[in-house]
């Protein structure tokens, strides 16, 4: 079927590469001129997997932190670290972590901690929305 622009059928025909947005490869330099940048695929997976083995902590978690007077020392983040990576490794999504006298509820999928608990605040607790438990 033709649309009646110069027997066209209604196909965009494009005779340039279009661009997106995670076009890395191009750049402008100090002197106004591109440059072409090419970033390894080994870099960004580095990259990626640098950013995910860490664990943040929410802005609630952080909270509640404070609120409570717990603080978390590098042998407990490692061991909050393990116990996210062990999760990962079964397959769970939100877990709750107890490692020593605290519980932690952790967004595996975003190895975010989503709230933070001592021994007082988790008597009676119920806790919800976890899928697996991590005992450290």
């Amino acid at each position: 079927m033709s649309n009646g622009i110069d027997g066209l059928d209604g196909r965009f025909v494009v005779n340039r590469p279009l661009k997106t947005g995670n076009d890395r490869s191009e750049g402008i330099d100090q002197t106004g001129k591109k440059e072409n940048k090419k970033i390894s695929f080994d870099k960004i997976l580095a990259d990626k997997l640098k950013k995910k083995s860490g664990v943040k902590f929410s802005r609630h978690a952080r909270k509640r932190l404070k609120s409570r007077g717990i603080k978390v020392s590098e042998k407990e983040l490692g061991k909050l670290k393990s116990a996210v990576k062990k999760a990962e490794d079964k397959g769970a999504c939100d877990s709750l972590i107890k490692i020593d006298d605290v519980a932690y509820v952790v967004s595996v999928e975003n190895r975010t901690v989503i709230t933070a608990l001592d021994n007082e605040n988790m008597k009676e607790n119920v806790f919800t929305n976890i899928d697996s438990a991590v005992f450290m």
